[in-house]
């Protein structure tokens, strides 16, 4: 009998909407709006897309949308001097920089330029010190929403074995310190580590961020696992295009207790936690009360 298929697209609408009532009671009750100020640099048509639908979802949660788009060739200089005026803006409550960026731009610099207090992304140095270390953080937008299906699906997530597979920034150390956070038991592997299969077969909860197509299979998955994939790669299957996880689905699925697809698993969760980040940004500015249940 086959796991049953946690369904990101619903359980990402859902937090949207949490999220729209917030920014509504907010607007309601306090006469504040939240803003999200996204940078994009460059014409990267895939971050064009992803800018797109960020703005359009900002929108529809009822707060304020404002895009930056700029050459490919701006200065340094001139980057860091718009991140400065956004940091200074009262406005803007949630500042994000469209990753990758062009190559002669430094990305940690700019990273770390943005006010700790708007980087909804979480990838500043003192968020990523302060998750680490437990204090209240701005906290990265996939490994959140990892955690908020998990927790949905588990309720308490304490005792139970944990491993992620990848050791990225991005999502594979920052899960780490949520699993942690939550009173997992957690290993971190990575494709050179030893024995992969029998480690993976010992979680009660499987993440997959390693980045490569189909890697963790069936006989890799304690039966009854929960699975969260988090890969997407586009591969090649009869000369068509198509998106797969890092997550054999048709073997592991048989196995594994629930598991997250690939689409329509994670990914819509990356987004909804953007907008719930910058509703909690901007509930931390004015000393109002966090909303429930969209932070870690």
């Amino acid at each position: 009998m086959a796991g049953q298929v946690i369904d990101g697209k619903a359980f990402a609408a859902a937090v949207r909407a949490r999220v729209a009532q917030g920014v509504a009671r907010l607007r309601e009750e306090h006469g504040v709006v939240p803003g999200l100020a996204v940078v994009l640099v460059g014409e990267d048509p895939a971050s064009e897309v992803y800018v797109r639908n960020k703005g359009v979802q900002t929108v529809e949660a009822g707060m304020a949308s404002f895009e930056h788009k700029l050459s490919a060739e701006t200065s340094q200089a001139d980057l860091l001097a718009l991140i400065a005026r956004l940091n200074a803006d009262r406005s803007v409550h949630g500042i994000l920089v469209q990753l990758p960026l062009p190559a002669h731009l430094n990305a940690d610099l700019v990273i770390n330029t943005i006010d700790p207090a708007k980087d909804v992304d979480g990838f500043h140095i003192l968020n990523v010190g302060r998750l680490g270390t437990g204090q209240k953080a701005m906290v990265p937008c996939t490994p959140l929403g990892c955690l908020m299906m998990l927790r949905d699906h588990h309720g308490s997530l304490a005792g139970m074995h944990a491993v992620v597979v990848g050791r990225s920034n991005i999502v594979g150390k920052p899960m780490a310190q949520l699993l942690l956070g939550d009173s997992c038991t957690v290993t971190i592997a990575h494709s050179r580590t030893k024995d992969l299969a029998s480690i993976c077969r010992g979680a009660d909860i499987l993440v997959a961020a390693v980045g490569r197509a189909e890697m963790i299979t069936g006989d890799m998955v304690k039966p009854g696992a929960t699975v969260i994939d988090v890969g997407i790669n586009r591969v090649e299957r009869d000369g068509k295009a198509r998106l797969v996880g890092d997550v054999d689905f048709a073997s592991v699925s048989p196995v594994a207790g629930a598991i997250t697809p690939v689409p329509g698993g994670v990914g819509p969760m990356t987004i909804a936690c953007l907008l719930a980040n910058t509703l909690t940004a901007c509930c931390r500015a004015h000393g109002l009360p966090e909303p429930e249940g969209l932070t870690a």
